[in-house]
């Protein structure tokens, strides 16, 4: 398992152009120390587009769904920061999912990550068909890292916070994320065209197009990283 626990925070966002800069000096010198710094939470990463949008995507990796599910948790998304307040309203095209690991594996992070955000009606079903006929594959394909897929908690991902109605419009929950790590970017493009076309993931039982994005690592933080 290459994922650092058995939950994760998942968020796809853009940022209006007057709030870039301070999104990343937030990003890297508070909100990720923040959300890191919490019980249970074991590694943040930021990663930026090189192919699909919205722009970034993080990807925070939690011991268990109690965890994200947790008083802790909910204290923080519950009393944002002065310097919270001021950025999330620059965000744009959020989605965010809060979700349980359904499979991980591989032998660790690459810095090519690709997602698909993916709906579907019968989740059982789903999972038995993927992992037989895309995560097994992609476990076999000569140079990924790294095979997940992550499953939304509802319940937890649709709780209104502080944090949340700070931010401006609506906010997407997938019902599914399928990542997908390599080390290098001709590699993910080869994994984009043979293993996750739309015809094969409806063949396991996805609801029509996933949305697909292929991001480049840009930042890590974790339990071991000692200064903001």
């Amino acid at each position: 398992m290459s994922l650092a626990g058995d939950a994760v925070v998942v968020v796809w966002n853009g940022i209006a152009p007057e709030g870039r800069d301070a999104f990343y000096d937030w990003h890297v010198h508070e909100h990720m120390p923040e959300r890191v710094g919490i019980p249970g939470f074991l590694r943040g990463r930021r990663y930026i587009a090189e192919r699909g949008e919205p722009e970034f995507f993080t990807l925070y990796e939690a011991a268990s769904i109690e965890v994200l599910d947790g008083q802790d948790y909910q204290n923080r998304l519950n009393n944002p920061t002065p310097w919270t307040l001021s950025t999330v309203p620059h965000f744009r095209d959020v989605s965010r999912a809060i979700q349980r690991v359904r499979h991980s594996s591989g032998p660790g992070m690459g810095g090519h990550l690709l997602t698909v955000r993916l709906e579907a009606e019968d989740p059982d079903a789903f999972f038995a068909a993927s992992a037989q006929r895309v995560l097994a594959p992609l476990m076999a394909f000569k140079g990924v890292c790294g095979a997940h897929l992550c499953q939304t908690d509802l319940r937890a991902s649709a709780v209104v916070t502080a944090e949340k109605k700070a931010r401006k419009g609506d906010t997407g929950v997938p019902g599914w994320t399928l990542m997908v790590e390599t080390a290098r970017r001709e590699v993910a493009d080869k994994v984009s065209e043979l293993l996750l076309t739309d015809a094969g993931l409806r063949a396991c039982g996805a609801d029509g197009a996933g949305i697909a994005g292929l991001y480049r690592l840009e930042y890590v933080r974790t339990k071991s990283t000692t200064t903001a």
